[in-house]
């Protein structure tokens, strides 16, 4: 299959001469493809725009050796004039594509396209806070990831009850028997919005107090990086 098309969202780009570009997208049915646009940097280049991170486009790709090549592509989904133009939603967004990078590293997986399209789309439109929503997606992306946490019952031994302390090594909520000393506690709000965040429950989760968000935004952020083994290093330049 020398030429193929697909769907695929772009996550990052890199200079590749004095007028090419190598695109990193994730797409809807090849898994995380690496393919070299020519000429997207010329000022005459005609879909150029379309291949930005945060970009949806419908792209035609041929088969190379190492690295494929763009040889068309439509947009689907414009959200990188908009995400771009908002510092939060710009850190949000990054933090969102450095994330599907590293979870679809071995291969792809449609559920990944699919959400990450759906939050940079939300982001886009600003139908929730920025925080709100980048959390959200870190929490839904590790739980398909197989890493799905725990808010109710203890994540060690599935005790049933009211937990307070969370362990991100762990898994999320544990109870006292499995709770190491000195593990930090969480009260009843933090810990229904970080379940209301992983259920997409947006009507609590918006109503949540700015300090019980901060609570659930740290806790997201030590799980995500526990999981992927590594800093996300567009995490640091969050706007929170």
């Amino acid at each position: 299959m020398p030429v193929y098309r697909d769907e695929a969202v772009v996550l990052r780009t890199h200079k590749l001469g004095e007028a090419d570009r190598i695109v990193t997208m994730l797409t809807r049915q090849h898994g995380k493809v690496r393919a070299v646009a020519k000429g997207v940097r010329r000022t005459a280049s005609k879909f150029g725009a379309r291949l930005e991170p945060f970009m949806v486009a419908d792209v035609q790709l041929y088969e190379g050796r190492s690295l494929d090549i763009v040889t068309q592509a439509e947009s689907i989904g414009s959200y990188g004039a908009q995400i771009t133009a908002d510092y939060g939603s710009y850190t949000a967004a990054s933090a969102m594509v450095e994330t599907a990078d590293k979870l679809t590293e071995a291969e792809g997986s449609l559920q990944q396209y699919l959400l990450l399209v759906g939050a940079l789309r939300s982001l886009s439109r600003r139908e929730h806070g920025t925080s709100l929503t980048l959390d959200s997606y870190l929490l839904r992306a590790l739980s398909m990831a197989g890493w799905a946490p725990s808010f109710q019952d203890c994540s060690r031994c599935a005790a049933v009850g009211d937990h307070s302390a969370v362990v991100v090594q762990l898994g999320g909520i544990v109870c006292d028997d499995c709770a190491p000393p000195g593990s930090p506690r969480l009260g009843t709000e933090a810990i229904t919005l970080l379940s209301a965040l992983l259920t997409g429950d947006w009507v609590y989760a918006e109503a949540a107090e700015e300090r019980t968000k901060a609570q659930a935004t740290g806790i997201v952020s030590a799980y995500t990086q526990w999981h992927l083994e590594r800093s996300l290093r567009s995490l640091e330049h969050v706007s929170r």
